[in-house]
């Protein structure tokens, strides 16, 4: 606020009795001498506040005398200590580690200080550099535009980073993977048994098979013979039918589908939906009827997917040319016709790329087929059989004490890299159509 006020001021000066254009408003200098106050103190906060643990336990480890050797009891008493000075713990397993929490907490006031000091002494000089720049003719105004670009791009460039990152962490360790089991096993191998594995051919019980075809059944299939005639005529209605009024009213509730918790549909699922599709297996005359059935799943998913599909069925009818739909009425075909025949065959592009959306998005739904689908990996046409999917063993594989060097623990990476890439290609096939459907009817 002083760097803002100061530089405000001098700017303002500038212009007592000067007639000429300036570039930059009297707030321009006041924020480039804020941002030169602030950036440089914020960056070296952020770099301390990593730096800080390890100064701070370097000089409790300096100042101890009685720590065990370096190993996993030493860094036990370290973090127990650590969370008695920080308040977040009253007890300690340890006796040692109470010893330490004053040590501890005056290690890190002292390094506290030596960063607010520093970062105060940042911001002034950089403020006093920043101060001293300011001139008539200077181009306050480009310089802060130019910083706003950076942070923009920055912003920006966080998501793709990130998708690298998260490519890069999942190729390192299924390339890990694959170097023990051979690919070709593993994505053509039609048994999965992780808990029984032979070290002398462990691609024998990581065939994948089973999993993806019990993906495909409940995302792919039982899932979108749900969501799709449900989320297309409740999409047909509501653009074609419905009133004003209606419309109002029942298009938010619809979409408050898409903002339940997944986890609330996984409750549903196994407490409601799977006992019904048991008692109707029963029924049927199955005598080993499960409970966790794919069909259990299916339908749930489904209903979570209905209101993606019917936004992106809504918003493709909406936009087909009133022209199209008013000449066909015209021609004296009646409402359902027109809707046969004109508008969805036009907005089909659009319905088809929100239906690849909607199955990207369920086959990679975990909380629902977790809590409502097996475990036990099946090949099986029939629905109401058990099924597992590649989520559900994912959550498995990664659930556990097992050593993270194992091809049972590895393969959880393998097939996360397989659903990111079926996924992707799902997205990309789906935005492709939806933007060929945009440049035909924009």
């Amino acid at each position: 606020m002083i760097g803002w006020l100061t530089a405000r001021v001098r700017a303002v000066g500038f212009r007592r009795g000067n007639n000429r254009r300036f570039s930059s408003l009297p707030s321009h200098y006041g924020a480039y001498v804020a941002m030169w106050v602030v950036i440089p103190a914020i960056i070296f906060l952020a770099i301390w506040s990593q730096a800080t643990p390890g100064l701070v336990t370097d000089q409790v480890i300096a100042g101890a005398s009685s720590l065990p050797p370096p190993g996993f009891e030493r860094a036990a008493v370290l973090n127990e200590a650590r969370a008695i000075a920080a308040g977040r713990s009253g007890a300690a397993l340890n006796p040692l580690a109470p010893t330490l929490a004053p040590a501890y907490a005056a290690a890190q006031i002292r390094f506290d200080w030596i960063g607010a000091t520093l970062a105060l002494l940042l911001a002034v000089a950089g403020g006093g550099y920043a101060y001293t720049r300011l001139k008539p003719d200077f181009q306050a105004r480009t310089k802060i535009e130019r910083v706003t670009m950076g942070l923009l791009l920055t912003a920006s460039l966080i998501a793709i980073f990130t998708t690298l990152g998260i490519v890069a962490s999942l190729l390192y360790e299924s390339i890990r993977f694959f170097q023990m089991v051979p690919m070709l096993d593993f994505l053509t191998g039609t048994h999965w048994s992780p808990q029984i594995i032979d070290a002398r051919d462990p691609g024998a019980a990581l065939g994948a098979v089973p999993l993806f075809w019990g993906t495909f059944l409940i995302g792919a299939v039982i899932a979108m013979i749900v969501a799709i005639p449900f989320g297309l005529m409740s999409a047909v209605y509501l653009t074609q039918y419905a009133a004003a009024g209606v419309r109002r009213w029942m298009k938010p509730i619809l979409e408050v589908l898409a903002g339940i918790p997944t986890v609330v549909y996984g409750y549903f699922a196994a407490l409601t939906v799977a006992p019904a599709v048991r008692d109707f297996a029963v029924a049927l005359g199955m005598t080993n009827a499960s409970s966790e059935s794919a069909l259990a799943a299916g339908l749930v998913m489904g209903v979570m997917i209905i209101p993606f599909v019917s936004s992106m069925a809504d918003d493709s009818i909406a936009a087909v040319p009133a022209s199209m739909r008013d000449g066909s009425l015209a021609m004296g075909a009646t409402t359902s016709e027109t809707i046969v025949r004109v508008l969805l065959p036009a907005a089909l592009p659009g319905v088809i790329g929100g239906v690849l959306l909607a199955v990207s998005r369920a086959i990679g739904e975990t909380m629902i087929v977790v809590m409502a689908a097996s475990g036990v990996a099946t090949l099986s046409l029939n629905p109401l059989d058990s099924a597992t999917t590649v989520t559900k063993q994912i959550v498995d594989l990664l659930t556990g004490e097992s050593e993270f060097d194992s091809p049972k623990t590895l393969a959880a990476f393998a097939l996360g890299l397989t659903l990111f890439v079926i996924t992707l290609l799902l997205n990309i096939v789906a935005l492709t159509v939806v933007k060929r459907y945009r440049e035909a009817y924009e």
